[in-house]
């Protein structure tokens, strides 16, 4: 069997746990096939053929074919690793070949996007699955196969591995996640660290849009990209719902909702126009597609009713905010530029604040691991002198720091053009410790305090901290 030669290989980037751990399945001895799964646009068809690049292997693609024209493709693609072209008249078939061919020297063989070759109602489905486990019962202890199972249909791919499911224990999971930053900072063409932040709040972590929206001026890139209907991101937010979803309405309506920032359930069921008994249902669907997640205070219980739920995806949310809202204006005329002007860059650094507040608390777990095991954002009622007065109602609290239950550091985070100054000190003294004391938090007798700022810090703090040891501006330039 020939070995599998990528073109492109020295232009894949990163991903360096995920090939080591196909390597190490690779290279042992387990004969269960992977099945790897995870959003589209997170980078699984380039991992997998740099995965198989120099080794013998067959990558069959699926696409949205009739059944009987793309197994004939899957034949001919087989044709010169088997000698001659085989009968594939079905998919068990295909499991069956696939298997024989490796039986005298080990092969790799990956199917991407395995969903799109299984029927569409689920009793079919899952006779067709129950004839696969069949196939793969019988062949597998003779053969040398490797074989990966990919798609981006997260619900069909871990239905494969459901309980009551024919493939149930069959199956070795990798799911592929978006990048975090500093793996995404690979993709943009900017030394700027705070470009760099704004770009990966634009784009997230999926390395397509990264690629699509690293390289030129911010505004350009994005209105060729995203905003222009003719762009290839133009409707993104579409496909990655549709690409899931039979019935997908409602689940905009969500979205959208989310798209300008986390919110309670009753917020979103009331400007979604959602029944409030029906709201969880959506959200429960739309957290197992990864599409959005509950935020709660740190160090409260799970089952706080306290949480809010965020729509995870930055790229998602600059396109539920920004794209969704406009999209049949901009198909009748409205130019991108000025959607830019009048709506996407005065409320840009608005958009930008979440992402650069996960950041900061990334970079605290990362480096305030010994003092501060659980990090998070916290928020509750404001003291109740200020409440019974109506001064202040609620406090909320970017970062806290917890060790043993009890409050080691707390951070604020600025991202705003005008330099931090001395007042963020004050109001942490005077409101934001007292609120968590209130709330029952126990506190250090002198927690470490962390500012960040996108502008920096004026003299007077910089002066403050020059003596204070507990206190540290931090330098994201230096990220």
């Amino acid at each position: 069997m020939n070995l599998y030669r990528w073109p492109l290989v020295d232009e894949f980037v990163d991903r360096e746990s995920e090939l080591a751990r196909l390597e190490q399945w690779w290279a042992g001895p387990e004969r269960m096939p992977v099945n790897l799964f995870g959003r589209r646009r997170v980078g699984k068809s380039w991992l997998l053929r740099r995965f198989a690049d120099a080794k013998p292997a067959v990558i069959l693609a699926s696409e949205r074919l009739a059944p009987s024209t793309q197994l004939a493709r899957f034949a001919a693609l087989l044709e010169p690793a088997i000698g001659v072209r085989p009968e594939i008249p079905d998919l068990p078939t295909l499991f069956r070949v696939v298997f024989r061919l490796a039986r005298e020297t080990e092969a790799l063989v990956v199917i991407d996007e395995f969903p799109w070759l299984l029927p569409n109602t689920e009793a079919e489905s899952e006779r067709m699955l129950s004839a696969i486990q069949a196939v793969m019962e019988e062949e597998r202890e003779r053969s040398r196969l490797k074989l990966v199972l990919c798609g981006s249909a997260i619900a069909q791919m871990q239905a494969l591995m459901a309980e009551r499911g024919p493939l149930h224990g069959r199956l070795l999971p990798l799911e592929i996640r978006p990048l975090r930053y500093p793996s995404a900072r690979l993709f943009l063409d900017t030394l700027d660290p705070l470009e760099g932040i704004e770009r990966f709040a634009i784009a997230g972590g999926m390395p397509r849009y990264l690629s699509a929206l690293g390289r030129d001026g911010v505004k350009e890139v994005a209105c060729s990209q995203i905003l222009d209907r003719d762009g290839p991101l133009w409707n993104e937010g579409r496909a990655v719902l549709q690409q899931e979803l039979a019935q997908p309405g409602v689940y905009f309506s969500i979205l959208e909702q989310l798209a300008t920032g986390a919110k309670e359930v009753g917020r979103i069921a009331s400007g979604a126009h959602i029944e409030n008994r029906f709201v969880n249902r959506y959200l429960a669907t739309l957290g197992e597609l990864r599409l959005v997640r509950r935020k709660l205070p740190v160090g409260v219980r799970p089952h706080s009713r306290a949480g809010h739920w965020e729509l995870s995806d930055p790229f998602l949310r600059f396109w539920f905010r920004f794209v969704f809202p406009y999209q049949s204006e901009l198909e009748t005329g409205l130019q991108a530029r000025d959607l830019w002007k009048s709506a996407v860059a005065p409320a840009l650094s608005d958009h930008v604040a979440p992402v650069f507040e996960d950041l900061c608390r990334e970079w605290t777990r990362a480096s305030y691991g010994q003092s501060a095991q659980h990090v998070g954002a916290w928020w509750g009622p404001a003291r109740n002198d200020l409440r019974r007065h109506g001064e202040r109602t609620s406090e909320e609290i970017d970062i806290v720091g917890l060790a043993r239950r009890r409050v080691t550091l707390i951070g604020e985070c600025r991202w705003r053009n005008k330099a931090m100054d001395a007042a963020v000190l004050d109001e942490i003294s005077e409101y934001k410790l007292p609120a968590l004391r209130q709330a029952g938090h126990q506190l250090a007798s002198d927690p470490h305090i962390l500012l960040f700022s996108k502008a920096g810090y004026n003299a007077t703090l910089r002066r403050k901290a020059a003596t204070n040891p507990n206190l540290r501006l931090v330098d994201i330039r230096k990220w």
